[in-house]
């Protein structure tokens, strides 16, 4: 299926990412106006312990592992972009990074204190079955964090429309491989809101679901328990 739709077989999201990670770090600072790691940074903070073994799915180029690290965990991230992992190891050699799938994660039941995700759920071809695969990994109790794109509501919608649906595909065009953000608006368009995840990370298996908003209800932080 078509970038345009928002739905991109998991081949496609792979090839997609491959392509833009060379920019991804320099889009994300563009797009968030250099607010995506202080994202990250509270993410971290609200699920990680000192010496928690914590899982950064979908670890992209690293950085909300390299947060989780400065919060007290031993980390270990997956991504099955090895473009994007290969940056990921330049920054945090010392880390554990692997090459798998949110979809079938390569750890046995019970493996992991904590679990982050940044900008990466919304990639993921089975939601629900992503979402289950991190409470599998997670020891009873242990913490997860979502950190992903969503919808504003009130006042703020015209603008978040003229951005995401106007300004980021512009400037992805502007760099090389950057042409893949056109994919981003209609991702966020069918990601479900905050209460639809929230409802589906309690089908999963976890209890305590809350989440906040940042940036006026565009970023939406998940938190939540393993029951």
């Amino acid at each position: 299926m078509s970038a345009a739709s928002g739905r991109l077989p998991a081949e496609g999201v792979r090839a997609m990412f491959d392509r833009i990670a060379p920019v991804y770090d320099a889009m994300n600072r563009t797009m968030t106006a250099g607010l995506d790691q202080r994202w990250r940074r509270i993410t971290a903070e609200s699920v990680v312990q000192a010496g928690d073994l914590v899982l950064d799915a979908c670890c992209g180029t690293g950085d909300l592992a390299i947060a989780d690290a400065r919060a007290g965990g031993r980390v270990t991230g997956i991504d099955f972009s090895e473009r994007m992992l290969d940056r990921a190891r330049r920054k945090a050699p010392e880390f554990d990074w692997v090459t798998g799938d949110l979809l079938a994660l390569p750890f046995p039941d019970a493996s992991f204190d904590g679990a982050t995700v940044g900008f990466g759920v919304r990639n993921v071809e089975d939601l629900e079955r992503g979402l289950h695969e991190l409470r599998r990994v997670l020891r009873t109790g242990g913490r997860v964090g979502i950190l992903e794109i969503t919808r504003p509501r009130g006042f703020l919608a015209p603008f978040y429309r003229l951005w995401f649906d106007g300004v980021i595909p512009l400037l992805g065009k502007l760099l090389p491989g950057g042409s893949a953000y056109t994919y981003l608006p209609a991702s966020v368009r069918r990601f479900p809101g905050p209460d639809e995840l929230s409802a589906l990370m309690a089908s999963a298996g976890f209890a305590s679901v809350r989440y906040r908003t940042f940036a006026g209800g565009i970023v939406a932080l998940h938190t939540a328990e393993a029951e």
